[in-house]
């Protein structure tokens, strides 16, 4: 039985030698990425969302340790592989360095200590898929592993969130849930359950190029329910009844009847000012094609599209995509889970 993230348990006790004489010379930590089905924005205030882990898009963390030079500033170096133009972002990495130097203190990690960490990731950032979530959770896996600490999900959770909310503002927790989960979940207020899924067919991801900036969609959209009276309520009850039809239509048998379900909450972040003409123009292409169901997925203004398509489909679907102008895409089956 997964456990509810809202839910504290006692951690394990930290061993009380600060200085790691028995520590790994190299930690490994692993996560993935994720998206998000429905219930973007709405999750913020505290309503369900509907994410699906991404395992194919994953990242490694890799994190040893040596003494501090004299005269060395900073307690770890961050290093990213694979393209220069791929660098740890300012927030993200700041994210890091704060969750690091949580999980020192936790866990009585001596100070003259110079940690290196190695991320060699291929979630693309900035594209609503969990990077920095991902990111994050591999880091605090990795120094568990280095050290030799024992830690439950819930602290892992915290550990991850806490960088979250310097990459993106007021974090909702469900990329920290999501970017560890084995499978399907339904999130709210800081809990998570296993969804049921009871229909089969595939989901196409596609990448738009652009970067999504979530911080600003939070922004944006919390002024504008700041500017017009009902526009919060109105918003989070259309949110809520679209979020409930597609967990029911999860869990039934027909993908045809999930796929309105996510068009509509297109239309909804649409009409919010989240979406961009690119990603408009790959929704549209992916319905032209043949799709169920096609939406913006993640915090918007940039970022990837997702849409719902039965697998004979699914060939001419991703042409199209590449053709309205993706960059990349990814499938995802969607196979019955009980």
């Amino acid at each position: 039985m997964q456990k509810r993230q809202g839910e504290l348990s006692t951690p394990a006790p930290a061993p009380t030698t600060a200085h790691p004489r028995r520590a790994r010379t190299v930690g490994v930590g692993r996560a993935h990425a994720k998206t998000i089905l429905v219930g973007e924005h709405a999750v913020v205030y505290g309503a369900p969302a509907l994410a699906l882990p991404v395992p194919q898009l994953a990242v490694t963390a890799s994190a040893g340790w040596s003494a501090k030079a004299l005269g060395e500033e900073g307690e770890v170096t961050l290093t990213m592989t694979g393209s220069p133009s791929r660098p740890v972002a300012t927030q993200a990495s700041d994210g890091l360095r704060l969750l690091t130097r949580e999980f020192r203190t936790t866990h009585d990690i001596a100070e003259d200590l110079h940690l290196d960490v190695v991320l060699d990731c291929a979630i693309p950032p900035g594209r609503g898929l969990g990077s920095s979530a991902a990111c994050a959770r591999a880091v605090v896996l990795a120094l568990a592993d280095l050290f030799d600490r024992e830690i439950d999900e819930q602290a892992v959770f915290d550990l991850v969130q806490s960088a979250e909310n310097v990459a993106h503002g007021r974090a909702s927790g469900v990329d920290a849930t999501a970017v560890g989960a084995p499978g399907p979940l339904l999130f709210q207020q800081g809990r998570a359950q296993e969804l049921p899924i009871g229909c089969e067919g595939l989901f196409i991801i596609a990448d738009s190029g652009e970067v999504g900036r979530t911080k600003d969609a939070v922004a944006l959209l919390r002024d504008r329910f700041g500017q017009q009276a009902g526009a919060r309520e109105d918003f989070l009850a259309r949110a809520g009844e679209l979020t409930g039809a597609a967990r029911r239509a999860l869990a039934a048998t027909r993908p045809e009847d999930l796929g309105p379900h996510l068009s509509a909450y297109h239309q909804l972040l649409r009409t919010a000012g989240l979406s961009t003409a690119r990603i408009d123009t790959l929704v549209r292409a992916a319905l032209d094609a043949g799709s169920l169901g096609a939406k913006i997925t993640g915090g918007g203004l940039g970022g990837c599209m997702i849409a719902l398509t039965r697998s004979d489909q699914a060939g001419a679907v991703t042409r199209r995509l590449h053709e309205a102008g993706a960059v990349q895409t990814w499938v995802l089956p969607l196979t019955t889970r009980a």
